[in-house]
C-alpha cells in the first residue's frame, strides 16, 4: 500500500522550474518511491545501489548515459560521484527542466559534489520519515504554523494511541507493509546505517563502541547536549563525540535544535538540545520494547517532546520550506522549541500530560518577559489533549495530532 506524501505535489512543481530535483534524507525514508508515484512519471529508473550498474556509471560516464536515456531517476546518486560532471553537461545543453531526478542518503559527499557541479541548476529538497497525517491518509499541505485552526478535523487519540505511533516510528516499511517485526527492522536499518553509511566517513576500529553512543544518545534525547558527559560514559574523546554526532546530524537522524540569541555569534557558541526524527529508533537502542512500556517508562516525557519536536520540523520541510527553529533558555526557565516567522516569535512547550496549566506555561511567559520588544505570534502548550483549549490570553493547549 503506497501512503501520498506532503512532498509529493511540491515535486511536481519544481520539476517544472529545475532541470534537476534532488531528495536527500536518511536510508528507508521512501526517497525513490516518492518519485516513482509522482504523477508524470514516466522515465528511466537507476539503481546505483546495484554493482553491476554502478560499475558501469563509475568506470565510463560519457556511455552510461548514452545508454541510459533521460528523463532518468538516478537513486542513491552519491554512490558514483563521476555522474555529477556529466548531468551538468547535459543540462547545460538541453535547457529543460525535469530532466534528472536524484536521490541520496549520503549526505556528506552528496551536497559537496551536488554545490560543485549543480549549483543554480538543482532544486534541493529533504525527506524524512512519515508524519501523523501522512500515515492517516490526508498529508498537511502547509506548515504547522501558522495554519493550525485546520487541524480541527483531525480524529482524537487516546494517549496510548498516541504512544503506539511514537513507539513503530516513522519508517514507511513498518506501515505500507504492515510489518510486525520491529525489533529486526531496526536491528539490520542499525547494521546497515553504520556498514553502509559510517565507515565511509570514519575510522570505526570497534563497532560496538558506535553503537554503544547511540544509545547513550538516545537515552539524552531532547536534553541539552554534554559533550563530556557523552564522551565519559563511551570512552572516547570530546573530539570523537563531536564528529559522530555530526556524522548523525548530517545522515539526518538526529536533529541539534540550537539555544535562541538575538545575537548569532552568541547562538552558535552554546549547546544544542538533541534530538532524533524516528521515535522508534529511540524506543529500540533505548530497549523500550513495547507502546506500554514506552508510555509509562521514564523516557515518556522526553520522547512525547521528541515526538512533538520531529513532527513539526517535518511539517515544514516536507511542505519544501525552512524552519527557523531554537530553544530558548535561560537562568531560570525554557521553552522547548521557539519558531521564527515574518519578525514573529512562537513560543511552544511541549507536554504529555492532556491537563496542561498556568505552570506549564511559566518558560512562556518568562520569554515574553525577556523580550519585551520583541512580537509574539501564537503561544502554544502541545499536549495529549484532543480540542485546543486557553489556558491564558494568547496561550492555548493544543492537541499534538494538530502539528
Amino acid at each position: 500500500m503506497y501512503y501520498k506524501r506532503t512532498l509529493s505535489p511540491i515535486i511536481e512543481r519544481v520539476s517544472k522550474s529545475f532541470p534537476v530535483v534532488l531528495i536527500s534524507g536518511p536510508r528507508q525514508v521512501g526517497k525513490s518511491t516518492v518519485f516513482e508515484k509522482a504523477i508524470d512519471f514516466d522515465r528511466t529508473f537507476i539503481s546505483l545501489d546495484d554493482p553491476f550498474v554502478l560499475e558501469a556509471a563509475k568506470s565510463d560516464p560519457s556511455s552510461f548515459f548514452k545508454t541510459y536515456k533521460y528523463p532518468i531517476l538516478l537513486d542513491e546518486v552519491q554512490n558514483a560521484p563521476e555522474l555529477f560532471h556529466y548531468i551538468k553537461m547535459i543540462v547545460d545543453r538541453e535547457k529543460k527542466d525535469g530532466l534528472f531526478w536524484l536521490t541520496g542518503s549520503q549526505a556528506f559527499d552528496l551536497m559537496s559534489n551536488v554545490s560543485e557541479s549543480l549549483a543554480g541548476r538543482v532544486a534541493i529538497l529533504d525527506m524524512q520519515g512519515f508524519s501523523y497525517s501522512e500515515k492517516r491518509g490526508h498529508p498537511l499541505c502547509d506548515p504547522f504554523l501558522p495554519a493550525y485552526e485546520q487541524r480541527r478535523e483531525i480524529p482524537k487519540r487516546s494517549v496510548s494511541e498516541i504512544f503506539k505511533t511514537i513507539f513503530y516510528g516513522s519508517y514507511p516499511k513498518l506501515y505500507c507493509e504492515k510489518s510486525k517485526e520491529w525489533e529486526v527492522f531496526y536491528s539490520s536499518y542499525l547494521r546497515t546505517y553504520i556498514e553502509r553509511d559510517v565507515r565511509k566517513l570514519v575510522n570505526i576500529s570497534q563497532e560496538h563502541l558506535f553503537i554503544k553512543f547511540m544509545r547513550i544518545i538516545a537515552a539524552r534525547t531532547a536534553q541539552i547536549v554534554n559533550y563530556s558527559e557523552i564522551a565519559r560514559d563511551v570512552e572516547v574523546s570530546v573530539n570523537t563525540i563531536k564528529s559522530w554526532i555530526s556524522i548523525l546530524e548530517t545522515s539526518g537522524l538526529i536533529l541539534l535544535l540550537q539555544p535562541f540569541s538575538a545575537n548569532i555569534t552568541t547562538r552558535l557558541v552554546k549547546s544544542p538540545k538533541i534530538y532524533f526524527y524516528d521515535t522508534g529508533l529511540v524506543a529500540y537502542l533505548t530497549a523500550m520494547d513495547t507502546p506500554s512500556l514506552l508510555e509509562k517508562g521514564i523516557m515518556a516525557g522526553a520522547i512525547f517532546e521528541t515526538y512533538a519536536i520531529s513532527e513539526i520540523v517535518k511539517s515544514y520541510i516536507h511542505n519544501g520550506k525552512r524552519i527557523n527553529a531554537t530553544y530558548f533558555r535561560d537562568e531560570q526557565k525554557e521553552v522547548d522549541l521557539v519558531i521564527e516567522s515574518g519578525g514573529l516569535l512562537y513560543p511552544i512547550e511541549i507536554k504529555k500530560t492532556a491537563s496542561p496549566n498556568k505552570s506549564d506555561i511559566s518558560g512562556i511567559l518568562r520569554m515574553k518577559e525577556v523580550l519585551k520588544k520583541r512580537e509574539f505570534g501564537l503561544s502554544a502548550v502541545v499536549c495529549a489533549r484532543d480540542t485546543p483549549l486557553p489556558i491564558v490570553p494568547d496561550i492555548v493547549a493544543m492537541p499534538v495530532d494538530y502539528i
